[in-house]
């Protein structure tokens, strides 16, 4: 029982880092397409507004969302593994 908790903290551990820093990533290069479309759509208005309005599109996007896979993926799989390990 030692084993499984050490497995799920260390594991929970892993994955937070992973998904933090796929998600700093993501964000980062999502701003970095939004300046260089501000630039080739001509300057429209303010940057800023420009670039804070696409994050905010991005904060409701399926993008978004599937990174939180990181956590679900790895959980299911180990559990199928553990699963057909012991019951097959």
């Amino acid at each position: 029982m030692a084993a499984l908790a050490k497995l799920v903290v260390i594991g929970f551990i892993v994955l937070t880092v992973i998904y933090v820093s796929l998600s700093l990533y993501s964000r980062s290069v999502r701003k970095s397409k939004l300046a260089e479309w501000w630039e080739e759509e001509g300057r429209p208005g303010d940057r800023e507004a420009y670039i804070d309005a696409g994050l905010k599109d991005y904060e409701g996007s399926l993008r978004r969302k599937l990174i939180w896979g990181v956590y679900i993926v790895p959980v299911t799989v180990v559990a199928l593994i553990i699963y057909f390990t012991n019951f097959y």
